[in-house]
């Protein structure tokens, strides 16, 4: 099932991805820094849902609460608690 992410405090606008059996597939940032997002968008391909939420929550850009790998982060943990 595809999901739609709106971000907060971040430069890209939105993220969208699969979760399929658990597993995360399809990962597309909408801004951001382009070789960030499609590094960290391969990098969680088929991997497992709750290993990307451990693996990047709480990460931060600069002096911002958040960054886009937390928001990622978010974006799995809300799709996770829809299914």
């Amino acid at each position: 099932m595809q999901y739609n992410y709106k971000t907060n405090g971040v430069c890209s606008k939105s993220i969208s991805f699969d979760i399929e059996d658990g597993i995360v597939k399809n990962v597309k940032f909408t801004g951001g820094c382009a070789g960030n997002t499609q590094g960290l968008a391969k990098m969680c391909e088929g991997r497992k849902a709750e290993e990307v939420a451990e693996l990047l929550s709480g990460i931060r850009c600069g002096f911002k609460a958040t960054s886009c790998p937390d928001q990622l982060a978010k974006a799995v943990i809300a799709a996770t608690h829809e299914e």
